[in-house]
């Protein structure tokens, strides 16, 4: 294998944590590596109030910078249109949020999970339409 399979086949096992942490916390897996044309939505995830738009960063340690950090502008843009287009094909009463889980992982085992809940919104997106 090479190093870009080895780098999804690691993604893979990240999302597969994240989707077993989601559970323990009483979420209901409702996708997997959702794609469309605008892009890719890691996990999708309801409870009672929300659907969960889920990014999965999975790092060794935060040394260079917390995994979060790296879920910038575009990202959350294409994150945000790719759960548009989801909503539209599934309607939904429930609000919208986005997250986003960190892993810290080394030697396939987890070290901590964060769960940063309501990660970013779509205020600038409306900004950004409005002018």
């Amino acid at each position: 294998m090479g190093g870009a399979e080895d780098k999804k086949l690691l993604g893979r096992w990240g999302e597969e944590q994240a989707a077993a942490f989601l559970k323990r916390k009483k979420y209901k897996i409702t996708g997997l590596n959702y794609r469309c044309r605008f892009g890719e939505i890691d996990i999708i995830a309801e409870n009672a109030r929300y659907v969960v738009f889920v990014e999965v960063k999975l790092r060794r340690d935060a040394r260079f910078a917390a995994a979060r950090e790296f879920v910038n502008a575009a990202k959350q843009r294409r994150l945000i249109c790719a759960a548009e287009q989801w909503l539209c094909a599934n309607p939904t009463q429930k609000q919208p949020r986005f997250d986003v889980i960190e892993i810290y992982a080394a030697a396939g085992a987890v070290r901590e999970i964060n769960h940063i809940e309501n990660a970013f919104d779509t205020d600038f997106m409306r900004a950004g339409r409005e002018k």
